[in-house]
């Protein structure tokens, strides 16, 4: 049956996060050919509210509020409650994101209906749709269908492949007005502590290190190999613990899970919290002195040999193909 789905564009720095465009990918397979609506909350978004008509989206709907330009749960839950009383759609689809993992519970909880997070793939069985998702860090899958009310759900960034794009695709974009009020939570002020580069949750290749970097300087190499291969920079809890790197690039259980097309650990152990942040990736690929460590029981392809020797070579190696 065809359903109605709305998607949450998520922004940040003024662009559409990618795992947006996914999440119109999934409402296609959940509407069942129904109509696809995209959302998208911010002070000045209407300009690339457009994207996600190009990435598969019917319509758009573009909240501007100078109280939407910095999230906060209370008033991104006042505007899209209105807009769900307005639209009644049969689902809806987030990024499983910090945004989407706080927002979504909250507005699943308001209207008593089922919420199914961090899916990487979706299914149609016998009638009903069929959600799979990691559990137990990742060690085993659940499957998981909604039965009745509105279906909210978020999937993990780089699991369902965005549509491909088509810039003359068109669609309505309508400026929506929404009253929000009685805010219990302000945000003054805003201190980045991520990165600069690509972002981390979304990379398609990540460059990573542990304990055996030895230092924040230890860095240094790992960060040369990412910026020839436009990759992001990740850390196991060790190597932030010991001040190599900001908490804000730690992978694993405490940290963020990344499902990148290739991961290179270097000088990392391979300790299962860690590996629950990891072990999805589609090419895994590992660099580490001690051939009995644990992360060669999950790599696709493991390098015996110090990093700072072997690092270098690869960047030197990658740089005669790609620059």
């Amino acid at each position: 049956m065809a359903k109605k789905v709305l998607v949450l564009g998520e922004v940040r720095d003024g662009e559409l996060r990618n795992v947006s465009y996914e999440a119109i990918a999934a409402a296609k397979e959940i509407s069942e050919g129904g109509e696809i609506v995209g959302v998208v909350c911010g002070d000045s978004v209407n300009d690339i509210a457009g994207n996600m008509i190009h990435y598969g989206a019917d319509r758009v709907l573009v909240l501007e509020d100078e109280n939407l330009k910095t999230y906060t749960c209370d008033a991104y839950t006042q505007a899209l409650m209105q807009v769900i009383d307005a639209e009644s759609p049969e689902g809806i689809v987030f990024g499983h994101t910090a945004l989407g993992k706080d927002l979504s519970p909250r507005l699943a909880a308001k209207l008593q209906s089922g919420l199914v997070s961090d899916i990487t793939g979706i299914e149609n069985t016998g009638g009903n749709l069929v959600y799979t998702r990691p559990i137990y860090s990742g060690k085993a899958f659940e499957k998981k269908i909604i039965t009745d009310g509105v279906m909210f759900v978020t999937i993990r960034p780089n699991n369902i492949s965005a549509l491909e794009k088509d810039e003359n695709r068109t669609g309505d974009v309508s400026k929506v007005d929404v009253t929000i009020k009685d805010l219990r939570t302000i945000v003054k002020e805003i201190v980045r502590k991520t990165t600069d580069g690509v972002d981390l949750s979304e990379a398609k290749i990540i460059v990573a290190g542990g304990r055996g970097v030895k230092s924040e300087d230890g860095f240094e190499p790992l960060k040369e190999l990412a910026d020839v291969l436009g990759a992001a920079v990740g850390a196991s809890r060790g190597a932030c613990d010991a001040d190599y790197c900001d908490y804000s690039l730690q992978i694993g259980q405490t940290g963020k899970v990344v499902t990148p097309d290739l991961y290179i650990a270097c000088g990392i152990s391979g300790a299962i919290q860690h590996l629950a942040g990891m072990s999805n990736s589609k090419i895994i690929v590992a660099i580490n002195k001690d051939p009995e460590a644990n992360i060669f029981n999950v790599a696709d392809y493991g390098i015996v040999g110090d990093l700072f020797d072997v690092v270098p070579k690869l960047t030197e190696e990658f740089k005669k193909v790609l620059v």
